[in-house]
């Protein structure tokens, strides 16, 4: 019985002893994990400042089309002579500033990054995308002008040899 209760106080003084080495090693560990967790701050790209987020656009002296698209969305865009680089873009109550985005294929690509949002316009009709989620917003959308075009008329293989 001695010799077991010289055991236990043995076990009980290396467990004192050795307990505080083990906390603190394991809150270091803690510590360094939770400063690895938190990511430095990220410089904006210059590219992202194209005066997207200056606020609600000035559309006094633009001129607006309206557009009409399938499912019974609508929306309009603001165009302003001066400068073809943005419109203004209303969809539902809320009025967007767009950049335009250069393309190969003559087609006219207007983007905000920050709302996702993502209009392309084509001499037959315009689509707006949300660009974050992947998904049509509105789709065959059509001016008055673009509505009074004639429809293509179907190429017939046959005869374009």
């Amino acid at each position: 019985m001695k010799k077991s209760l010289s055991i236990l106080v043995l076990l009980c003084a290396s467990l004192a002893v050795a307990a505080p080495q083990v906390q603190a090693q394991t809150s270091a560990k803690k510590t360094v994990k939770k400063s690895a967790k938190k990511p430095a701050a990220k410089a904006a790209p210059a590219e992202a400042d194209d005066g997207e987020d200056e606020g609600t656009p000035d559309v006094k002296t633009a001129v607006s089309v309206d557009y009409k698209c399938e499912l019974g969305n609508s929306l309009t865009i603001f165009t302003n002579a001066e400068d073809d680089k943005h419109i203004a873009l209303r969809w539902g109550k809320t009025l967007h500033r767009l950049s335009r985005v250069p393309t190969t294929t003559g087609a006219n690509r207007f983007e905000n990054r920050k709302y996702g949002l993502l209009w392309i316009g084509i001499p037959a009709k315009g689509i707006l995308l949300d660009s974050k989620t992947g998904h049509q917003l509105a789709n065959e959308c059509k001016s008055a002008a673009q509505e009074s075009m004639p429809a293509a008329a179907p190429v017939d293989p046959a005869h374009s040899l």
